[in-house]
């Protein structure tokens, strides 16, 4: 079996012309498939090689030899890559799917598996389950537990502004450990939050620990990613050394002005903590700009205070760059930044701050079921901080995505594959597709998904490492990406050639 690095492999498809179709041979009803001459990266990390791949149903079957009595036959021409569906660790799609089960924003860049639940917030294991039943969607769904919503499950949404006494903590382990008995991957927090920043860490401990008598594991939005995110990481350090846990941190970044460029000694304190026992990793999305909301730029919570509407302006993000995406007290604000709304409002962006965030409390007492009263997509980061974080051998990749809003819903795996791997060439492409299968399986503990290898489900993605390449952006954030040619879900095929096969084979994967 001829085994190449990816540089000589590149070479050959430049030579070919890329942009060839395969040849696609059906034979009667869907049996079994099997793709000829493809150029197989396995999600392992080591080289691709040139050899067939045959699946029957949901399930791979051999690597390496041919069928002669498969139904389905797909010759590559060795002009495409196939590796493991990407595996989305950090993903809000879910809550769109029951208007859009194609999920097109994940499958479009080459994602067969999302990890919902993030943040402190989602679905309970039996409303996904019911969900998918009752309208069947495209990929697999996997959740984590909400430590928001045992919260306010337990203590009310009134009351969320302290920390929860011994008697509401044994209320909300009761509940997560019926979640992880039903299959929840562990316990999710959204520590920057106004439902969980009043938690104690102690709470969190003890929850933590519940997740970690089921073997599950704990995700978190740590409780500051600027102003105070050393005392924030050493938290994260301190619950996973506590509950005896692994521990993620969500989407990692330095959204602190003042510390930018400071990566490095992040990445060596978190490998430090490695050393000592402490099984921290992180995942990461490929953008210099959040999406969150207007409030997550006060760190202390103090709304009204115009000296920490002030330092946000100088510290913690660019009003110039920076853009509410929805505001629904004024719709004319949508789509312009701070800095113009501020023009706009005739005041200094730090008024406006305060000003916006005052207006859209008003407008949710005054319509109690709205939701996404106001949105904010925030340049907040460096590339260089971002390229650090992404080449981290303890990082995997995520999109922290919805379906819509931010470009990253739609763009970051393929961003990752064109613009920093084929283009920056920060990483191999084998290093990166391992960051987007094995290694996020193996974060959020996932079994049987990430390589391709017999026995494991066929989750797959088929594309061209020549012309891959995001197209989303702020005015355009739900443009297909390039060069995903097909993808399949259980073995079915449900995106090929930038369009939904309407085919829904996603499965709810348990812990």
């Amino acid at each position: 079996m001829q085994k190449l690095t990816f540089a000589f492999l590149l070479g050959m498809i430049l030579f070919n012309v890329s942009a060839q179709t395969p040849n696609i041979q059906k034979v009667g009803p869907i049996k079994s498939t099997i793709l000829t001459n493809v150029w197989l990266i396995d999600g392992t990390g080591t080289p691709a090689r040139k050899t067939n791949v045959h699946f029957t149903g949901p399930t791979i079957d051999y690597i390496g030899s041919e069928n002669p009595n498969a139904t389905d036959t797909f010759d590559v021409n060795g002009l495409f890559v196939l590796a493991p569906g990407f595996i989305d660790t950090h993903s809000h799609i879910v809550g769109s799917l029951e208007k859009y089960p194609e999920a097109l924003a994940d499958v479009s860049q080459g994602v067969t598996t999302i990890v919902s639940g993030q943040d402190g917030y989602g679905s309970y294991v039996d409303s996904i389950k019911a969900g998918i039943a009752r309208k069947p969607v495209a990929v697999n769904i996997a959740t984590y537990t909400g430590h928001t919503d045992l919260r306010e499950k337990v203590m009310g949404k009134s009351r969320l502004n302290k920390p929860a006494s011994e008697k509401e903590i044994a209320g909300m382990q009761a509940i997560l450990l019926s979640e992880l008995k039903k299959g929840s991957l562990g316990l999710s927090t959204g520590l920057e939050y106004e439902g969980a920043y009043f938690s104690s860490k102690n709470e969190v401990i003890q929850l933590a620990k519940t997740a970690a008598s089921e073997n599950g594991r704990y995700i978190s939005h740590i409780r500051s990613e600027d102003i105070d995110m050393v005392n924030a990481l050493s938290e994260i350090m301190e619950i996973g050394k506590q509950a005896k846990i692994p521990v993620q941190i969500s989407h990692i970044k330095i959204a602190l002005k003042d510390m930018w460029g400071k990566s490095p000694g992040i990445i060596a304190w978190l490998q430090d903590a490695r050393l000592q026992g402490v099984d921290i990793t992180a995942d990461c999305y490929p953008y210099e700009y959040w999406h969150s909301t207007l409030k997550v730029l006060f760190p202390k919570t103090d709304y009204t205070n115009p000296a920490s509407a002030q330092f946000a302006v100088d510290h913690t993000f660019d009003p110039t760059q920076s853009i509410l995406i929805r505001f629904a007290p004024n719709m004319k604000y949508a789509g312009k930044t701070i800095s113009e709304i501020a023009d706009m409002r005739k005041e200094k962006p730090a008024q406006t701050l305060m000003g916006l965030i005052a207006e859209a409390d008003v407008y949710e007492k005054a319509h109690p079921d709205a939701n996404d009263v106001e949105a904010l997509i925030a340049k907040s980061m460096i590339d260089e901080d971002v390229i650090n974080f992404l080449k981290w051998p303890n990082s995997n990749i995520c999109s922290d995505g919805s379906n819509g809003g931010h470009p990253r819903g739609y763009g970051s795996f393929t961003r990752v594959l064109g613009n920093y791997v084929r283009d920056k060439k920060i990483m191999p492409l084998e290093t990166a597709i391992q960051k987007m299968t094995s290694l996020s399986a193996e974060h959020v503990g996932i079994k049987k998904r990430g390589i391709i290898t017999e026995g494991f489900n066929a989750d797959l993605v088929l594309f061209s490492p020549t012309m891959v390449k995001d197209n989303a952006s702020f005015t355009d954030s739900k443009a297909l990406s390039d060069g995903i040619k097909m993808v399949w879900v259980n073995g079915v095929c449900v995106y090929e050639n930038k369009k939904a096969t309407n085919q829904y084979p996603g499965k709810f994967i348990s812990r």
